[in-house]
């Protein structure tokens, strides 16, 4: 990522100011440690224990990766977390997560990496009065790792106002 985290969140706080950021340069969230630990949490919760996530002795010796890897579905949960950590919605009565156009898992994430994702907002549709459809270009990447984890496109929904 070629940008530093921004140190209190971009607020966007009717659907003008979304509309007025898109094309720009990509908002960087703050980092987030990814280790053994979260990846054994995950596991239990989605019943995704496959040994190349849950066991390091195993993982060391055959991955290729030379440690366990974080599931890829891990990195994509991170979003909300992600998003709030460098984006807030002022005023908005409403933000909703509409789904993904497109995800893609381009790279592992190594256990014990620091993850951060950068937010590019790449269109806004006016659904209503103050309401939105926001698609956000999203990479996910490990410091230090020479490309993304993750490519995803998000889609946000959002109302401003009286609900």
């Amino acid at each position: 990522m070629t940008r530093a985290p921004v140190s209190s969140p971009l607020s966007f706080d009717s659907v003008q100011s979304l509309l007025d950021v898109v094309g720009r340069s990509p908002i960087v969230s703050e980092a987030v440690l990814i280790d053994q630990d979260m990846i054994d949490q995950f596991a239990q919760v989605t019943l995704d224990r496959q040994w190349i996530h849950v066991d390091r002795v195993r993982a060391q010796a055959e991955s290729p990766y030379g440690d366990t890897i974080a599931h890829g579905f891990l990195a994509l949960s991170l979003l909300t977390h992600w998003q709030t950590s460098c984006i807030a919605f002022p005023g908005a009565a409403m933000l909703l997560n509409y789904g993904f156009d497109k995800v893609r898992f381009t790279a592992p994430v190594v256990s014990g990496a620091r993850v951060a994702a950068s937010f590019s907002l790449a269109q806004v549709v006016e659904t209503g009065p103050g309401a939105a459809r926001c698609a956000w270009k999203v990479a996910i990447q490990a410091e230090g790792a020479p490309r993304p984890s993750v490519h995803a496109d998000w889609l946000i929904m959002v109302r401003y106002g009286g609900a």
